[in-house]
Order: structure tokens, then sequence, then C-alpha cells
């Protein structure tokens, strides 16, 4: 059974930076994509970030382009998002999410991932 736990959420100012971190349980981690998706109060889930397994590929929404980096340690079962120049916009509960893929590719699309993490809240006060 695969488990993924989000932590590094918080409070923050715009502007400010945080680094949400996704502990993911379970064998063959390193042939998991990953990705990191939010969900604003009275929203649906939306993609921000995705990573193949091998962490060599990444693609990010354009609305955190230049701003979040999502990258993994295979060695650690973890998948990070790093997160700069934070603003009220990006405040969510962000969810991070894995699938056994049977490539080295990423993928952006909700239904394509099978776990799911519980979320973690970010909040950027103005």
């Amino acid at each position: 059974q695969v488990q993924l736990v989000e932590s590094g959420g918080g409070l923050v100012q715009a502007g400010g930076s945080l680094r949400l971190s996704c502990a993911v349980s379970g064998r063959f981690f390193s042939r998991y994509a990953s990705g990191w998706f939010r969900q604003a109060p009275g929203k649906e889930r939306e993609f921000v970030a995705a990573i193949n397994w091998s962490g060599g590929s990444t693609y990010t929404s354009d609305s955190v382009k230049g701003r979040f980096t999502i990258s993994r340690d295979n060695a650690k079962n973890t998948v990070y998002l790093q997160m700069n120049s934070l603003k009220s916009e990006d405040t969510a509960v962000y969810y991070c999410a894995a699938r056994r893929a049977g490539a080295d590719i990423w993928y952006s699309e909700i239904q394509w991932y099978d776990y799911w993490g519980q979320g973690t809240q970010v909040t950027v006060s103005s």
C-alpha cells in the first residue's frame, strides 16, 4: 500500500517562500511519477506541477511557472515543491499525488494519479 504524507505548509506573507515535502511510503518509489495539485475554497482541484520518476523532466502550470519548482529525492522517497514569490492567490490546500508509471514521463491530469496525500494548507497573507 502506498501512502503519501505532505508537510511544510503554513502561513506566509506575500512575496515569501515555503517548501512543501511529500514523503511516500511503499516500494518502487523510483518508478512512480509524482505531482502537486491545489484546491482553493469553492474551486476545483487544479494542477500545479509534475515530475517523472527519474526527476529529469518536470512541468509546471502557467500560473506558477518561474515561481514554483518541483523536485524529488528517490533515495529519501520524497517529492518537494519549492514555492517562491508567493501571492495571495496561491492560498489553497496542496496535495501530493503519485502514479506507478509504465514509462519515465510526467502526468498533469488528476485522473492519471492513483495515490493522494491528505493535503497541507498554505495561506498567503497580503
